[in-house]
């Protein structure tokens, strides 16, 4: 399964994006999430959402960040308002797969996003 992450780029503080993640395959996905990184530190999570559509995000975005599937179960979204220069980071598009009794995650290629006036 290949991810594909799009909709990074440059806005102002306060200003919003949208990223887009797309499965290369219409498979059953437990759980779809965006996770962050910037350079020297951990990547960490942002958002996440499961096939319930039960979704989980830290302090840090919520209120600002809301994560949806699309109706093609394999898309997930990532609404983000209110930028902060703070969330500045390369963000990334997890898949975690159902793998008999276990699962596996597919990680997409970063999409950088840059809050800066």
């Amino acid at each position: 399964v290949q991810l594909q992450a799009s909709g990074g780029g440059l806005v102002q503080p306060g200003g919003s994006l949208r990223l887009s993640c797309v499965a290369s395959e219409n498979i059953f996905i437990s759980v779809m999430a965006w996770y962050r990184q910037t350079p020297g530190k951990q990547r960490e999570l942002v958002a996440g959402i499961t096939a319930g559509n039960i979704t989980n995000y830290p302090d840090s975005v919520k209120g600002r960040f809301t994560i949806s599937r699309g109706s093609a179960k394999n898309m997930v979204y990532l609404q983000m308002n209110n930028l902060k220069p703070e969330d500045t980071a390369a963000y990334y598009c997890k898949a975690r797969v159902p793998l008999d009794a276990d699962y596996y995650d597919f990680w997409g290629r970063g999409t950088q996003v840059t809050v800066s006036s």
